[in-house]
């Protein structure tokens, strides 16, 4: 049984551990507004790239990489990302989870799997259980910066297109085996967390490359086109051809794609926190709550013990005649 001091030591403890829980609530709170406004500033020129090249694709030839989804795939990579702090609940958690299930199911289709990981959680992750990184990037997972995560972008793109029979050159931070270049790869997977409200985060994982064309039918045919003239959408000329534009736009669009995720994982990195630390902030609250009454139910004890032989003081004093 605790004493009334340790008691008291011990709401003070936890006093303080709330104060740090609700201030990272309150920050967590403010970067979620950020992070989803940075998103949806993105989202326009997101649609309108990603228009362009399903035209160029529809209007074009080329025998690209990243659109040849037929091709036989060897190794496949996966980049995985975490946040570079933790206190926020299940998030790097499930991602991590989400990432030894795409393994195995990789690895069951007969393709090797080499990791890419952002994020200090991730890295520390596949260190502790002695896991080889292909790459490795951290310092921006809360607050994704264009700049920062160049070598990130540049580097996946660099390894897709070398393939199997290339290496890429080691870029600033990694490392290769006796200085070579960095292996390629022929199928690129990104495992992120889908930022849906402020209260549910999912992890998710897509295939980024090959990019699997999505070209939408946009001209009306029969009765359609006689019904509604606008239907029928304009033919375009292209200036340079559509191979060069589509070859020059695809890792354009393969980077913003990967910079997009890293704005919705940061978004919902901060979501998870804020929702980790109001739960911890409560349960603080009760924890004091609790022990503020356990703390006054012994001092009230204590009190009416002490009253208790007090009077029982009296009683004896006055049994014995030597009050007077």
């Amino acid at each position: 049984m605790a004493t009334l001091r340790e008691l008291k030591d011990r709401i003070k403890s936890v006093n303080s551990t709330k104060k740090i829980t609700k201030a990272q609530e309150l920050i967590a709170t403010s970067k979620i507004t950020k992070a989803q406004a940075r998103v949806s500033a993105a989202q326009p020129y997101a649609d309108e790239i990603t228009k362009v090249v399903q035209r160029l694709a529809s209007a074009s030839s080329l025998d690209h990489p990243m659109l040849d989804v037929n091709a036989e795939t060897r190794r496949a990579a996966i980049l995985v990302i975490t946040s570079d702090r933790g206190m926020c609940g299940g998030y790097n958690h499930n991602v991590l989870k989400t990432t030894v299930e795409l393994r195995k199911k990789l690895q069951n289709e007969g393709k090797d799997v080499v990791f890419y990981v952002a994020g200090s959680k991730g890295v520390d992750y596949f260190s502790f259980r002695s896991e080889p990184l292909a790459g490795a990037w951290t310092g921006f997972s809360q607050d994704p910066d264009y700049a920062l995560s160049h070598d990130l972008r540049h580097h996946l793109i660099d390894g897709f297109t070398a393939g199997l029979d290339g290496t890429t050159p080691p870029r600033e931070g990694l490392s290769a085996p006796e200085g070579q270049g960095l292996p390629g790869f022929d199928e690129l997977h990104v495992v992120y967390t889908r930022f849906q409200s402020m209260l549910t985060q999912t992890p998710q994982a897509i295939r980024m490359l090959p990019i699997e064309p999505r070209v939408e039918d946009d001209f009306a045919t029969g009765e359609d086109m006689l019904s509604d003239a606008d239907s029928v959408v304009a033919d375009f000329d292209f200036e340079p051809d559509p191979d060069t534009l589509l070859a020059q736009l695809l890792p354009q669009y393969v980077s913003r794609a990967i910079f997009a995720l890293l704005l919705e994982s940061a978004a919902s990195e901060s979501a998870a926190r804020r929702t980790a630390m109001s739960a911890a902030t409560d349960n603080a609250s009760a924890l004091v709550n609790d022990l503020s009454r356990v703390a006054n139910q012994m001092r009230q004890a204590k009190i009416t013990q002490e009253i208790s032989e007090i009077v029982g003081g009296v009683d004896a004093l006055a049994d014995s005649g030597e009050s007077d």
